[in-house]
């Protein structure tokens, strides 16, 4: 059986160790402060304390997995500075250790943390946040999708505009309107529904419906008890607007962006975030390639509390700046991958960049 050497074993067990420290420490502080913020909507409807701690816990998975890349930096910083500190860099690479073997294992750490990074926001950030959704929506008796429309959620499915005014959850619809157009822009209905239920069957099974049908200047008006509304509107497309395009999984985000290109929908928000979630696991090992340097300085270039204060901005740097770039994106319509990959690639140039200046003093 394979087993590393003992020096890598132990440079991957005291950057890990400081890493999981790290993120612990950060989770722990937003946590906190998400608390907070949440327990000012205390006392609204049915929302109590315990609903405010729950939805708290149930970002937790976000929380992780936007930090995981920042906590890896910082924490691969605060260790090798220790390491460096007590000169155990100094032994390994005068025994012979090259930067490529250092950088090596600082990888085999950055890999572990890339891969937990893609479960988290594949497998639990969508489920958590919708249920954070879900609990926050039924406590205050608000839709659970808003889309920061007043009148509440616009779909749009080829020549038909659907309007729900509340979604109690993505199966069940109350105050639907379905305006149906022509191909030339005329309106051709209008369907009121006072609630549409999704059968197992396929198709929503609308009640109290009114249907006023306009052709020319004659307008008829229809009431039927109950109607079967064919729509290629799933509830599992509706439960993808709870989560922002960011916290959706993949094949979320690839339904979400198919529906919206076969109508005719502007879909760079969505294409950049599929680019975000393939390319945001890679950033921890950009993070690694980044502390590198530090590693590398004397105790007398700056203290270990110096560098990860420069880690910290370093950190926050990045998430600006990947946050900068999508909207930047999505604004000028850049291509989607050059708007995800961005941030991640010119700080690995800058990371490759310290690394060679560091080698020749």
């Amino acid at each position: 059986m394979f087993r590393l050497p003992i020096y890598q074993r132990y440079l991957m067990r005291e950057t890990l160790q400081a890493i999981l420290l790290v993120l612990l420490a950060f989770v722990v502080l937003f946590g906190f402060f998400d608390f907070i913020e949440e327990a000012r909507g205390v006392g609204r409807g049915r929302y109590d304390i315990w609903v405010a701690l729950g939805s708290v816990l149930l970002s937790m998975p976000g929380l992780v997995y936007e930090l995981i890349p920042v906590a890896c930096l910082i924490g691969t910083l605060y260790a090798l500075a220790t390491l460096a500190r007590h000169s155990e860099i100094t032994v390994l690479r005068a025994s012979g250790l090259a930067t490529r073997g250092l950088l090596g294992t600082l990888y085999r750490v950055a890999a572990l943390l890339a891969v937990a990074t893609f479960l988290i926001g594949e497998v639990l950030v969508p489920v958590s946040d919708r249920l954070a959704q879900d609990l926050k929506a039924g406590a205050m008796d608000k839709s659970f999708a808003q889309q920061g429309f007043v009148s509440g959620i616009w779909v749009k499915d080829g020549r038909e505009f659907i309007n729900v005014g509340n979604a109690l959850s993505e199966r069940f619809l109350e105050d639907v309107r379905i305006y149906r157009f022509a191909d030339s822009g005329a309106l051709l209905s209008v369907t009121e529904a006072k609630s549409a239920a999704f059968a197992e069957r396929g198709g929503w099974l609308m009640s109290e419906v009114m249907k006023t049908s306009i052709d020319g200047e004659q307008a008829s008006v229809v009431r039927l008890e109950s109607e079967v509304w064919s729509s290629s509107i799933t509830p599992d497309l509706l439960s993808a607007l709870v989560v922002s395009p960011e916290r959706m999984s993949l094949f979320d985000l690839f339904n979400y962006t198919r529906h919206l290109s076969g109508n005719r929908q502007n879909t760079e928000r969505y294409e950049i975030a599929i680019w975000k979630k393939l390319f945001y696991p890679l950033a921890s090992l950009v993070m690694v390639t980044l502390a590198l340097p530090f590693g590398y300085a004397h105790d007398r270039v700056g203290g270990v509390s110096l560098k990860i204060f420069g880690g910290v901005m370093l950190g926050i740097g990045f998430y600006a700046l990947n946050g900068l770039f999508s909207n930047l994106g999505v604004i000028n319509a850049w291509p989607p991958m050059a708007s995800a990959s961005a941030p991640a690639l010119l700080f690995f140039l800058a990371a490759i960049v310290m690394i060679w200046w560091v080698e020749r003093r």
